[in-house]
């Protein structure tokens, strides 16, 4: 209770203690490394998704790549802000009594990596949710997800990280110096107060189920697709949600292998009082782990688009031997040609009365 009434002075009591040192050359060296590659890497994403959205203005497509262009963003502003800290934290040979007197640095630390945490698992999981949405009741879709609207659960899922960082200055508990010295979050050190072990499970929950709601999303999504080229020999207007299902599919996976570990150790410590010996080793293993997420997300929208799939594929058919299927079928079709394919899951009927028409006709 005593970091709540004395902010400035919070987390100081692990700098005296503290068993967990890092070489600062090798740190320093890593931190700029991990900082350049995540801005490269996601500035090329958003040049790529940019001409995308303005190539092609599909509305069953456009809303998936706006919120694919929110992560990348996220994830470049993340890179910046944590890098820089992280950065002048190393340069100043971890020496936060002497620039963190009155712990504002710790404090927007601390609310930068809660937000740019959980902000990326969040888009993550509205982005499965509208591709179920787009495969599932794309009527729907098509009528209510408007670039509007898009903007608007971006704007949503911003403000909910925001408030979820906040929290603990809105109810005056100060972030803490982590026994590294390198990073500030919630209270990982001898937590005993009901509060400071809210906040960490919380974290650890809402992560858990944004990943939980992706992995359920794209399981219907992939689903809904596998029945609708099992009932119908339809081959267009399917390429574009194939593509951004793999897409999905790669994220939650990049999400759950880089996310899982530090999200385990939130809740662990935030379930049990004190902490094993190993603990500050183990955070920053499960920090630096997260902190891939950031730089694999946007080779995710580099690798897997569907220029890249075409080759892949070719590649992997001429090593099996298998003959080559007519790559035409990668071709985007229009908004009504996908809409007609995908309604088959809605409607039983529907199936056949595509089959009557003649292929030359789905084209017009």
């Amino acid at each position: 209770m005593n970091s709540s009434k004395s902010p400035g002075l919070a987390g100081f009591g692990v700098l005296k203690n503290t068993t967990c040192h890092t070489e600062k050359k090798i740190s320093v060296f890593f931190s700029i490394i991990f900082m350049t590659a995540g801005i490269l890497s996601n500035s090329l994403a958003i040049v790529i998704l940019m001409k995308a959205y303005q190539r092609f203005r599909q509305k069953s497509k456009a809303s998936f790549l706006l919120l694919a262009s929110g992560l990348v963003v996220t994830d470049l502003f993340g890179h910046l802000i944590n890098g820089a800290i992280a950065v002048f934290v190393y340069a100043s040979d971890k020496d936060w009594i002497r620039f963190n007197q009155s712990n504002i640095l710790c404090s927007v630390f601390g609310i930068c990596m809660v937000f740019f945490g959980l902000c990326p698992l969040f888009l993550g999981s509205v982005m499965a949710v509208e591709r179920c949405i787009g495969v599932t009741k794309p009527i729907f879709h098509s009528t209510k997800m408007t670039s509007r609207h898009v903007k608007m659960m971006l704007t949503m899922v911003c403000l909910f990280a925001v408030l979820i960082a906040l929290l603990p200055i809105l109810r005056f508990r100060a972030y803490q110096i982590q026994a590294s010295r390198t990073w500030c979050f919630y209270k990982t050190e001898h937590v005993e107060d009901w509060e400071d072990r809210f906040y960490l499970l919380l974290f650890s929950c809402l992560g858990f189920l944004a990943l939980a709601i992706s992995f359920l999303c794209n399981a219907v999504t992939g689903i809904t697709l596998l029945r609708v080229k099992f009932k119908s020999q339809q081959r267009q207007g399917r390429s574009h949600h194939f593509e951004m299902i793999i897409q999905l599919l790669a994220i939650m996976c990049v999400s759950c292998i880089c996310w899982s570990p530090f999200l385990v150790a939130m809740a662990r410590i935030g379930l049990r009082e004190g902490r094993s010996e190993d603990a500050c080793e183990t955070l920053l293993f499960a920090l630096r782990m997260a902190t891939w997420n950031q730089i694999l997300d946007p080779w995710v929208y580099i690798l897997l688009r569907k220029a890249v799939l075409r080759n892949l594929y070719k590649i992997t058919s001429g090593c099996c031997g298998g003959h080559g299927v007519n790559l035409h079928m990668w071709e985007l079709s229009s908004i009504k040609n996908s809409l007609k394919v995908a309604a088959i899951s809605e409607s039983p009927g529907s199936s056949k009365q595509i089959n009557l028409r003649p292929l030359s006709s789905m084209g017009q």
